[in-house]
């Protein structure tokens, strides 16, 4: 039996359906069901039995002997949200919780961590555990990720295989859900389509062009093939990177976009809102080397790859992966 918390969201229904596809419906999925707009993304899916967010540490007490695995990809995302109680309660104190259980049932755990961790790249993008502690993330959700992988890093007793993954931009299907916090390239095609133009942040740092600003982003295909590996493969645990290893320009995102839907290319600059814009990242680049020395030998799918895949075959009629 394999758990997916987060499971109604973006990445955790693409990681079910990738389930799916390699054999795998022995699944339980565990998420906040009350959010009906998600429910689209588990649609089709093979599962066992869904377990609401707020019951499932009693469900995993009476059936963690009967668990093989567990992915805890649920979490509050919202980078805007700066009440830290909220990160402390639903990222933090429920990621110990799962982790201890595990431990007591010896269950195998996989848990998103976020390159969020990383805040302005002072210490690099090197997914190494002793600069774990120095890391100053920009914002409480940053904090509560970079926390629970710095208590990881305290405790005495583990899984018998865990995997802190720190997700750098991740786009794709199945985040129709996501509003405001959806990848740019959703917006870019709502945009178009509607206005024929897109309008990206201008830069406020010297240092960037404006649309020059730079991002590691990752198909969402790729990290859910990453996540099947580690529960089929159990390398050495740890904390790994999981992004693309390479940065590009929100203009070649954005330009890919126009050209995956066959529009004349428009773009213009706005500011970026003041209340993100002291907490803006300008650089993020994975060092993938730690994920690649382990045995993962699958390579990452370009960004043209990446944006053709996905406008053509999930945002051109809304589709489901």
């Amino acid at each position: 039996m394999i758990i997916v918390t987060g499971a109604a969201g973006f990445i955790g229904s693409c990681l079910v359906g990738h389930l799916n596809k390699a054999g795998h419906e022995n699944i339980v999925v565990v998420d906040d069901f009350s959010k009906t707009e998600k429910d689209q993304n588990l649609l089709g899916k093979a599962i066992t039995a869904k377990v609401g967010r707020d019951g499932f540490m009693k469900w995993l007490e009476d059936f963690g002997s009967e668990v093989d695995f567990i992915y805890h990809i649920g979490a509050r995302t919202d980078t805007t949200e700066f009440d830290v109680s909220i990160f402390d309660e639903l990222n933090l104190n429920y990621s110990k919780d799962i982790w201890n259980l595990c431990v007591k049932y010896k269950i195998p755990f996989v848990y998103a961590s976020s390159a969020a961790t990383y805040g302005l790249g002072e210490h690099g993008y090197k997914d190494s555990h002793d600069i774990i502690s120095k890391l100053k993330p920009l914002n409480p959700y940053g904090d509560s990720k970079n926390d629970f992988d710095k208590w990881i890093l305290t405790q005495t007793e583990f899984p018998p295989f865990w995997a802190g993954l720190k997700f750098f931009n991740v786009y794709g299907p199945n985040e129709y859900h996501k509003g405001r916090m959806a990848s740019v390239i959703m917006h870019a095609f709502n945009q178009i389509g509607k206005t024929g133009g897109m309008k990206l942040f201008r830069s406020h740092n010297p240092d960037y062009t404006d649309g020059g600003q730079l991002r590691d982003f990752v198909y969402v295909k790729d990290v859910v093939e990453v996540c099947h590996y580690l529960m089929a493969s159990s390398p050495a645990s740890g904390i790994y990177n999981l992004g693309s290893g390479t940065a590009r320009t929100f203009l070649d995102l954005t330009k890919n976009t126009f050209m995956a839907m066959g529009a004349e290319e428009n773009i213009s600059f706005i500011d970026t809102p003041e209340d993100i814009r002291d907490k803006y990242q300008y650089f993020t680049e994975a060092d993938m080397t730690k994920l690649v020395e382990s045995g993962f030998d699958k390579g990452f799918r370009t960004l043209e790859e990446g944006v053709a895949d996905y406008v053509e075959n999930y945002l051109t009629g809304k589709k489901y992966y």
